[in-house]
């Protein structure tokens, strides 16, 4: 009987366990996938067809090259696209594919877009290449990852799409095959992408909102649908899709910190004058607020610097209505130069190896001040970087340098990472950060050594 009575109360508490679990995995899947929020929903108002649209046509190029070519359109898509920072390897031919993805759970390359037939995307159709774009369906019915953004693509117009494609075929054609995918089961189950499309990627092309002014429509299909900037700066959820509930308040992508661009005042750009917005989006530098480097310099140098003046304002123009959203661990960044010696300061007293590489090899251009006499761009008051206490992007800068092409913003800053040791390089972080920024961090060796794992 106290047999019976065990068994009957071990089934009722298995009972009791297997439904607390399936609770949590509804509630779950409402909270990620059926009551989230979409990308442009903060912004309330209506929705409409864009040809229901009564407003100037948010979609396409701007009106200085309405009278342009189908492949000079679609030019310049492309580079609103930013599709050459992904599609092209470092040292390779643009658009030729083979960029290596560093993630947790391998590493993934990307393809080559030219028309090559072989290896490239020379054999599809039109309906092919919106398939690709919009619904992340490749060569064959082949599933794509969503490293190739194409949840946010999702909201271009076919017309876009077709531009890019034009543009595209009319290139040389490169051979190039992709290196294969190194990733880990159940990763390397592209079936599964289908399942993660399904729930995260609306297929749904742009909506302007009918409340909203023409310029703030444009800013949002260059912003979300082309420009892709959540994809960077928006935190993911445990399924790796976007998290609009925290919508632009930045993340770590490939080994760098993306910042917050919502627009809170101590954390976000919401000090930032229209004219650093605009600035920084075009040149790649905003006075006294810091330099683009590393995928954001790509952004800039790849696609931002192309865009007309009209485009960077009606983005400057959207991302300044995203509401602002704070993050707790980003100090407001101070704005006080350190004093002209290295012995007065914040970091007056610390003696360490990084205040001697930092003497040796950093001072002579960004200054005992952090006030560079050399060049704007290299001053190191102000900047985010410095005062993020992880420390991350400084890191990566003294790594791999900071390497810019066709901007005002400078010559590259080379790579420091072979000539010290981790325990220097993180050093020298601390010490950076201890002197010029609102909060030091507390690297250690093991902390550069994952991040060298992930370059």
């Amino acid at each position: 009987m106290n047999e019976t009575k065990t068994t009957n109360r071990a089934r009722r508490y298995t009972l009791i366990g297997v439904a607390v679990i399936l609770a949590v995995v509804i509630i779950g899947f409402l909270w990620m996938v059926v009551l989230a929020p979409h990308a442009m929903d903060f912004a309330g108002g209506s929705r409409v067809a864009l040809s229901d649209y009564h407003g100037a046509d948010p979609t396409g190029v701007p009106p200085e090259l309405k009278g342009a070519s189908l492949i000079e359109r679609g030019e310049y898509l492309a580079r609103a696209a930013d599709c050459a920072a992904c599609h092209t390897a470092e040292g390779g031919m643009p658009y030729a594919g083979g960029r290596a993805f560093v993630l947790p759970f391998g590493t993934l390359y990307s393809t080559n877009i030219t028309p090559d037939k072989d290896t490239g995307i020379g054999s599809y159709s039109d309906a092919d290449f919106l398939d690709a774009v919009h619904k992340g369906i490749g060569r064959g019915n082949t599933r794509l990852y969503p490293a190739m953004p194409f949840a946010s693509y999702s909201h271009m117009t076919d017309a876009d799409a077709g531009a890019i494609k034009a543009y595209l075929f009319s290139l040389k054609p490169v051979h190039a095959p992709a290196p294969p995918n190194t990733l880990d089961f159940p990763f390397n189950q592209r079936a599964l992408m289908g399942v993660w499309a399904m729930l995260f990627n609306p297929d749904k092309r742009f909506e302007p909102r009918s409340e909203r002014d023409p310029q703030w429509n444009r800013g949002a299909y260059l912003v979300e649908a082309m420009a892709h900037c959540g994809e960077c700066h928006t935190p993911r959820n445990m399924l790796q899709a976007l998290n609009q509930r925290e919508k632009f308040s930045g993340a770590v992508q490939a080994g760098w910190r993306a910042y917050n661009v919502t627009s809170d005042s101590k954390s976000g750009i919401g000090a930032w004058s229209e004219a650093d917005l605009a600035h920084y989006l075009s040149v790649g530098h905003a006075e006294g607020r810091g330099t683009a480097t590393g995928p954001m310099g790509e952004a800039v140098d790849n696609s931002l610097q192309y865009l007309s003046q009209s485009d960077i304002k009606a983005m400057v123009t959207y991302l300044r209505s995203v509401p602002p959203v704070a993050t707790p661990n980003l100090p407001e960044p101070k704005q006080a130069a350190a004093p002209a010696s290295h012995a007065e300061g914040a970091a007056a007293n610390l003696d360490t190896p990084g205040k001697a590489v930092y003497a040796g090899a950093c001072a002579a251009c960004h200054d005992w001040t952090g006030i560079s006499p050399v060049l704007p761009s290299a001053t190191l008051t102000g900047v985010r970087s410095v005062n993020d206490p992880t420390a991350t992007n400084v890191v990566q800068i003294i790594l791999t340098g900071a390497h810019r092409h066709g901007s005002e913003s400078g010559p590259s800053m080379p790579a420091f990472g072979k000539a010290y040791s981790d325990q220097e390089i993180a050093s020298l972080a601390n010490y950076v950060t201890a002197r010029f920024g609102a909060q030091p961090s507390a690297l250690t060796a093991d902390n550069i050594a994952t991040l060298r794992a992930e370059d």
